[in-house]
């Protein structure tokens, strides 16, 4: 396994990450985040290139291939067997970089880019890092989909400390760079009777 700088990246590229991968699949799983995807981007106009940051297997991308399917995609993700599963399902027609979204540089821009359920697990000193990466990469929108909370907070996650902080990311984001404009924002119920998802806050910003 690679050398990195905090325990949360090595967290998510070992077994952890590997069992994850195992648990986020499936015809259910895949019907909410088209669901999902489908109001955000009822909201936007003209997107033919997407990256994603913390893809996972790539669920997320599938689900945006049904949305838009001419649209060019990339996903950055730190865990190898999920990189593999987002290889063999997309049969390499997804682009994929098998790497730490701290060592990630974006080498050209894309009309979308985002993160669902990710900025969560990441080292809180490296968020500014990662909202850097974020915009560097977007061309027109930024979609973030975290845990929110109005002041940054740290909770146990599945039995281990120091995984899991919710905070103000759209805020933060917003305050770093004055040019972003808030698009479009909404909550995501864990109860939902057709479309359940995480208790997921999403914004929309745009360029």
């Amino acid at each position: 396994m690679a050398d990195y700088n905090t325990d949360q990246e090595e967290f998510w590229a070992g077994g952890f990450g590997d069992d994850y991968a195992s648990r986020n699949m499936g015809e259910e799983f895949l019907a909410n985040q088209v669901a999902y995807f489908a109001n955000i981007i009822s909201k936007t106009s003209e997107i033919t290139s997407i990256i994603e940051y913390g893809a996972n297997i790539g669920e997320n991308l599938r689900a945006l291939s049904t949305l838009l399917p001419k649209a060019k995609q990339a996903a950055v993700e730190i865990n190898k067997t999920a990189c593999d599963e987002i290889k063999k399902w997309s049969k390499s027609k997804i682009e994929v970089f098998n790497q730490s979204i701290l060592e990630f540089s974006p080498k050209k821009k894309y009309d979308l880019a985002f993160v669902k359920g990710v900025l969560i697990h990441i080292n809180p000193e490296k968020l500014d890092q990662v909202y850097d990466i974020l915009y560097q990469s977007s061309k027109k929108y930024i979609c973030i989909g975290e845990y929110y909370n109005p002041s940054p907070v740290g909770i146990d996650y599945r039995g281990h400390k120091n995984r899991l902080f919710k905070r103000d990311f759209c805020g933060e984001i917003m305050k770093k760079y004055k040019d972003l404009k808030l698009t479009d924002y909404g909550f995501c119920y864990h109860n939902d009777p057709i479309f359940p998802q995480d208790d997921i806050t999403w914004f929309l910003l745009q360029k």
